[in-house]
């Protein structure tokens, strides 16, 4: 099955992006297809064995439209491609110039003895009515000629029976162009005969400035709805604009300047303070702190060191890096958001299928209503100009351009505010879904907690805390078990040394045993030392409450009696319980569903004030209890960031995958928080609400609009109170009706995150880091004197001076410029190695 977008040219409403769907649908082997009105785009999926690339093209040819292959190696070089928006708003801006140039002395000499305005004697008086119709003639043919486009497109997909809102203006200004061109034979025909009351009359109706006009206020609204749907892709311009074009590489001891799209996996590549990272990559060398707020949202610089993953258009705030390449092209996380965003853009929210069915039958019932409005009114016996008026002016009013753009506009902004925010929206369809939704079911190792187990409690007996981490730490130093790394994590922020170990053994399902010191010391469970006949004493009492509140016990003995216990927990995430309140706040029923023990998963759910909890369910089990939820009729998301969440991410109505979780997880959900943050998925569910509400909003105006407007221009009202719709008139108010949908939907760029009590004062709890290399410094005098210069800094919470390796690694508050710091140890008599 191959993927592959296309590029399209000539759509300009929901009738020729239906029309494109309906005949490229007809071809054997497709099996998907989205036609993208706002970004003149297609994106199809179909079977190489019955289908190809050119077969396609000249299908949606043969509908009338121009078609190309998208070129993706452009995308990702940043090139200044062909944009196919920005070329329409200048092809449109050229039309409407040249227009307006003949449209303004059109309409002068057509309207000027009307209001008694100066005219030249040559277009005067009966006598010169053939030089006043056959000039406006030669004005009205240059705008015509400048907007042939509409006559190509529209009388083409009329005679392949899809005519569009281009059909409505060719039939419509066509007409009055035919009756103006009558109107001039007439006129020579009836000066003839000296029949001067019917040369006034023929002159009076002419119908060539109706027609120019027409053509150019259509022009008109179209360069504005233009103008303002290149504006609900700004956030998939802003991403493409993000990376950087030249990248600098370490080959052969030598700094290389070359283009990113000629990076290659394992290069290494040089990143100094305040350039943007160019790819995907892991540090190799350096410490600093990198701003991804333009990708993740996230607002505050990330500190990196060796051995972490850096992101491609990252900027790298302070110190010099050096990293490995691990992604190139369009495996990088950059390329995969752009390609996310624009999928999401191109899709189809069920509430559009409305609109597109009421499209598809639009455009052949208007020409009809027009046809028998004017036979309706000569019927009456009212002149055929009246008539031909009330034709016209019905075809041009009826133009289904707002109906069109009412939900793709509101999709594509809305997605892009997304991206924005770090929430990334894989389809409309879960854009429109998540307002609906009235059970969250969550996972909670990754999503409501860290995922990661942290040592939270020491209790000691008749030794340190210092002593009995340094015991711990020694023997688990080599495993990788999670217990065991979260012992080897706190004991390595507290700078402690390793002892010699000697004759370890790993004790199956009990822990480990080995020598210290010609000590023999036991570090496991209870069941170990129960086994070893060592007494537990007061630290029974202690491991049963720890147990009870979710945490696991993990016993230090040597041979004669228990030496205390560490305490290890998987710790909640700083705003997993605001996003819980908010979710409650919107009426949803919160769920927590987890593997883990039963006490363990109630200790985290009374902490977090959730009432339902589901544990202890095996990875196959989770899908089938989002299944039975659905059964019950409730409307469920499932937030999950494991592999084994993926069925059950599948399965609900709306999966939301935790950002940090793995492949399988991201490509199963609907919704990805790049932020691993559960408020982003609170805020994901509000910017549903906000964009659905607004496509309703568009839908309505868009109805109601041809709703009154068809029965005003058909003459409905002329009897009555006399009300007849100029024609020009009619274009004005559909390039109107177009451009007000589109500033409407604009109005979600306005959209903001939801504000969560207390959420200031977690984000002051978040503590930044930063290493720094400093030379000349000698024993624990010039630490002192360090530590003591870096302290004065507000902002600075602690400083860890390493002699052996020269780091200096500095705790912040808050984000400090990495001069200030620099400067400080200066002062005090030392080098900062860059």
């Amino acid at each position: 099955m191959k993927s592959q977008k296309f590029d399209i040219k000539g759509m300009t409403c929901s009738a020729c992006s239906n029309a494109v769907d309906r005949s490229v649908k007809k071809l054997q082997g497709v099996k998907e297809l989205n036609v993208n009105l706002l970004s003149n785009s297609m994106i199809i999926k179909y079977d190489e064995n019955l289908l190809n690339d050119e077969e396609i093209i000249k299908t949606v040819e043969n509908t009338g439209y121009e078609a190309s292959l998208q070129d993706s190696k452009k995308v990702q070089k940043n090139d200044k491609k062909e944009n196919i928006a920005q070329l329409e708003i200048e092809e449109l801006k050229q039309r409407l110039i040249i227009s307006l140039i003949f449209t303004i002395p059109l309409f002068y000499i057509s309207m000027g003895h009307m209001l008694n305005w100066y005219l030249p004697s040559f277009l005067e008086g009966e006598k010169n009515a053939i030089t006043f119709a056959f000039t406006q003639f030669l004005l009205s043919l240059p705008i015509v000629l400048i907007n042939i486009k509409y006559y190509k497109v529209g009388f083409k997909t009329l005679f392949k029976g899809s005519p569009n809102m281009d059909s409505l203006i060719a039939i419509g200004t066509g007409a009055a162009m035919v009756y103006g061109v009558f109107s001039i034979y007439k006129i020579g025909l009836v000066l003839g005969n000296n029949d001067l009351n019917m040369v006034v009359q023929y002159s009076m109706d002419l119908y060539f400035e109706s027609a120019a006009i027409i053509l150019t206020l259509i022009t008109l609204g179209k360069y504005l709805e233009a103008r303002a749907k290149g504006k609900t892709s700004e956030a998939i311009n802003k991403l493409i604009d993000l990376a950087p074009k030249i990248a600098l590489i370490l080959k052969d001891d030598k700094e290389i300047e070359i283009a990113v799209e000629d990076l290659k996996l394992k290069d290494i590549v040089i990143v100094k303070p305040g350039q943007i990272i160019p790819t995907d990559g892991i540090i190799t060398y350096g410490n600093t702190s990198i701003d991804e707020s333009m990708l993740t949202g996230e607002s505050l610089p990330i500190s990196k060191k060796v051995g972490d993953k850096v992101i491609g258009a990252s900027i790298n705030k302070y110190g010099s890096i050096k990293f490995e390449v691990t992604k190139v092209g369009e495996n990088t996380v950059l390329s995969q958001i752009i390609k996310l965003v624009e999928e999401a853009s191109s899709s189809k929210a069920p509430i559009s299928k409305l609109a597109d069915k009421i499209s598809a039958i639009f455009v052949p019932t208007v020409i009809l209503i027009s046809i028998i409005a004017t036979i309706t009114w000569l019927f009456l016996g009212y002149s055929f100009e009246f008539a031909l008026s009330i034709g016209i002016a019905i075809l041009v009013i009826s133009c289904p351009c707002a109906l069109g753009l009412a939900t793709p506009t509101a999709i594509m902004v809305g997605t892009g505010k997304g991206a924005q925010n770090g929430i990334l929206i894989k389809n409309a369809e879960a854009l429109e879904t998540a307002h609906t939704i009235d059970t969250i079911v969550l996972d909670k190792t990754g999503t409501i907690t860290e995922g990661k187990p942290q040592v939270t409690d020491i209790f000691t007996k008749n030794i340190s805390e210092e002593d009995l981490l340094q015991i711990a730490f020694s023997m688990e130093k080599n495993s990788e078990h999670p217990l065991a790394l979260a012992i080897i994590q706190e004991a390595q922020k507290r700078d402690i040394k390793v002892l010699n170990v000697v004759d370890f053994k790993a004790l199956n399902g009990l822990g480990v045993e080995a020598r210290i010191e010609e000590i023999t010391i036991y570090i496991g469970n209870k069941k170990l030392l129960d086994s070893k006949n060592i007494s537990l004493d007061e630290f029974f009492k202690k491991s049963e409450d720890l147990a009870n509140s979710g945490k696991t016990p993990i016993f230090i003995a040597n041979h004669k009696e228990i030496l205390g216990l560490i305490a290890i927990a998987d710790t909640v995430k700083p705003t997993s319980k605001q996003a819980i309140l908010e979710f409650e706040k919107i009426g949803l029923e919160v769920i927590m569903l987890t593997g883990d023990n039963v006490n363990t998963a109630k200790s985290i759910a009374k902490e977090l004030n959730i009432s339902n909890v589901i544990a202890e369910v095996l990875p196959q089990d989770k899908e089938k209890i989002i299944r039975e939820l659905q059964e019950d009729g409730k409307k469920v998301a499932m937030i999950g960031d494991g592999i084994n969440d993926a069925p059950a991410l599948v399965r609900a109505d709306v999966g939301i995958a935790i950002g940090a979780g793995t492949d399988v997880a991201i490509e199963s959900a609907n919704i990805v928080l790049v932020k691993s943050d559960l408020l982003d998925a609170v805020t994901a569910i509000h910017l549903s609400s906000a964009t659905i509400k607004n496509i309703k909003q568009n839908l309505f105006w868009a109805f109601i609009y041809n709703i009154i407007g068809i029965p005003l221009a058909a003459g409905v009202f002329y009897t009555l109170l006399g009300w007849k719709l100029n024609p020009m008139f009619a274009g004005a108010a559909m390039s109107l009706s177009s451009v007000s949908v589109v500033l409407n939907a604009l109005r979600l760029k306005l959209f903001k995150p939801i504000v969560v009590e207390n959420i200031n004062l977690i984000k002051k709890d978040i503590k930044m880091e930063k290493i720094l290399k400093v030379d000349g410094m000698t024993c624990g005098h010039c630490s002192a004197r360090v530590e003591k210069a870096l302290n004065t800094i507000d902002g600075v919470d602690s400083v860890k001076v390493e002699l052996s390796t020269k780091d200096v690694t500095i705790h912040m508050s808050k984000d400090i410029d990495e001069k200030v710091l620099e400067d400080a140890i200066v002062d005090a008599g030392y080098e900062v190695i860059k």
